[in-house]
C-alpha cells in the first residue's frame, strides 16, 4: 500500500488547502466536490452526511480519489487514489469535525464546527491510499 511521503503530507497540510473528492455516481457518471480534509496516520480523513451524494456513493462503492493543488507558480498537485472506510462512532465524529473546524475556521471556532458537524447522520470517511501521484513543482 502506498504511503504519503513527508513532502506530500506537508503539501496536503499547508494552510487551508481544500481537496477535490471524486467518486462514481450510481449511474456511472464521475462526480467531484470540494471538501475539507485532514491527514492522519497515512490516510485522508473528512466528514460528510451519510445521505449526501458523496456519502451514498462511498457507502455503495468505496473507491474514491482526492486531488489538492497549488494554482500558482510553481504549480503543484497531489492525487490520492484509494478506498474509503466509514465510521459513525460518535466520539470519532466529534473529534474529526472539531479538528476540521479548527483547521479551516480557526481554533476559536473548532468546537462550534465540531458540535455542528459531529452529529448523528454524519460519516467519518478515511481514505486508505492505493496510489499517490504527486508533482510538487510543475515549473522545474
Amino acid at each position: 500500500m502506498p504511503v504519503l511521503t513527508p513532502e506530500v503530507v506537508e503539501f496536503l497540510n499547508h494552510g487551508t488547502r481544500t481537496g477535490m473528492l471524486g467518486w462514481t455516481a450510481k449511474d456511472g457518471r464521475p462526480l467531484v466536490a470540494p471538501i475539507w480534509f485532514l491527514v492522519e496516520d497515512d490516510t485522508i480523513v473528512f466528514d460528510t452526511g451519510a445521505d449526501t451524494a458523496k456519502g451514498r456513493a462511498i457507502l455503495r462503492d468505496p473507491r474514491v480519489v482526492l486531488t489538492a493543488d497549488l494554482p500558482e507558480p510553481p504549480y503543484a498537485f497531489v492525487q490520492v487514489q484509494g478506498v474509503a472506510e466509514t465510521s459513525t462512532d460518535p466520539d470519532e465524529l466529534l473529534r474529526t469535525a472539531t479538528a476540521l473546524g479548527g483547521r479551516y475556521m480557526g481554533a476559536d471556532r473548532a468546537e462550534e464546527f465540531g458540535r455542528r458537524n459531529g452529529v448523528p447522520g454524519e460519516l467519518v470517511v478515511r481514505i486508505r491510499p492505493t496510489k499517490v501521484v504527486a508533482h510538487l513543482d510543475m515549473t522545474a
